[in-house]
């Protein structure tokens, strides 16, 4: 690309330009303060309206980091203005992590001005970049900011209220406005979204972006467990309980990279429909397998802090419907990518169902059970695949 705005802003098209950079990986490291922030604020107060609001949060969180992911798939992070623009992005984001703990009471303003303008902003300069460079691209991002315009309205409408039922009702317009636009390809009355107006972004990079940000959910899930650990770690039973929680990290890094991510990075470069094996595969289809990760590491909190006590549906909630969240999406999106249906899958969710419902088990019972059924499903798909190969 050579014009008024420079030479090389687009990612050029070759093998090597699909790896991910390491402006990229750098600018994800605000994502591990903003998810452990996210995890604090889940331990504190776990109610049925909190987990509501997190909702809220993991969604707008996620939805952010996408957004963000689809802009540096296309455009050359290593040259000086994309790489400045992603740090200004990376500042703001650390505002925004700062202010998340408190943004359903007094830094809603605050936290829905800087989403806000993050999301703006990146549209913004994607249709600032291919502008007279790309038609397709450039109508696209225009249709987007359409879009966020209208969703950053009941964003700002919601920080300003002091009614936090109304701050609840107008952020949750505001989200499903923004993951309903990829859907409906943001239609915008009077302009039509012609077949050659898709993105066309890199299945490749993405995947690997996807995976990575895998592992910071993961690597944060570890730090929590590991910082509560060292509160709690008075005897044997703690240790026992701090074991099972690490086993099941490092299971649940085993059953989403032995076989669906490879198999999720192939079916992505190789469809000839990009954006909608995008969205299936990576928009969606990795946001159950996040939010798990990130309840399942609320929930060793609470089994390393109380291992003793009985289980109420609220501490079962965090300790098994991590798992269930993550098996599901891996399931998703290994029919995805290979059509075929991981039972082990599917019977790891049923069984982690049925101890959801188990009243009275300590805490460290539930912790344990969590870890051992995540070793069986991780067990069972390997047999399975290696069978299959014979």
């Amino acid at each position: 690309m050579t014009d008024s705005k420079g030479s090389g802003w687009i990612r050029p098209d070759d093998d090597e330009s699909q790896k991910a950079t390491f402006p990229e990986l750098f600018f994800d490291l605000v994502f591990v303060f903003a998810l452990i922030q996210l995890s604090y604020t889940l331990t504190e107060d776990f109610g049925a309206t909190a987990l509501y609001e997190a909702a809220i949060l993991i969604l707008a969180l996620w939805w952010l980091w996408v957004h963000i992911t689809w802009l540096t798939n296309l455009l050359n992070t290593d040259k000086g203005p994309v790489r400045m623009f992603l740090f200004g992005l990376m500042f703001a984001g650390v505002l925004l992590a700062i202010a998340l703990p408190k943004a359903f009471e007094s830094q809603g303003i605050i936290f829905a001005s800087i989403y806000t303008v993050m999301q703006l902003s990146r549209s913004l300069f994607g249709l600032y970049v291919f502008h007279g460079v790309d038609h397709g691209n450039s109508k696209t991002f225009g249709r987007i900011t359409v879009w966020l315009v209208v969703s950053s309205f009941f964003w700002i409408a919601g920080g300003l209220t002091d009614s936090l039922t109304y701050r609840l009702i107008l952020w949750t317009v505001a989200i499903a406005i923004e993951y309903i636009g990829p859907l409906v390809r943001y239609y915008v009355p009077g302009i039509r979204a012609h077949d050659d107006e898709q993105i066309l972004l890199s299945g490749e990079h993405l995947a690997e972006r996807c995976a990575l940000f895998v592992i910071i959910c993961l690597g944060e899930t570890i730090l929590t467990t590991g910082k509560t650990a060292t509160e709690y770690m008075n005897s044997g039973l703690t240790f026992v309980v701090f074991c099972a929680a690490f086993l099941s990290t490092v299971i649940m890094w085993w059953i989403y990279f032995h076989h669906g991510q490879e198999q999720a990075s192939e079916k992505a470069e190789e469809t000839a429909e990009p954006e909608k094996i995008v969205q299936n595969l990576f928009n969606y289809g990795h946001l159950p397998i996040v939010a798990g990760i990130i309840l399942t590491a609320v929930g060793e909190d609470f089994s390393l802090s109380n291992s003793h006590d009985p289980a109420t549906l609220r501490e079962s909630l965090a300790i098994m419907g991590g798992p269930i969240l993550f098996l599901l999406g891996n399931i998703g999106v290994k029919v995805a990518a290979s059509h075929v249906r991981p039972v082990s899958h599917f019977v790891g969710v049923g069984v982690l169902v049925a101890l959801l419902l188990v009243p009275d088990v300590p805490l460290y019972g539930l912790q344990i059970a969590s870890a051992t059924v995540l070793l069986l499903v991780a067990i069972w798909e390997y047999v399975a695949l290696r069978k299959n190969a014979e």
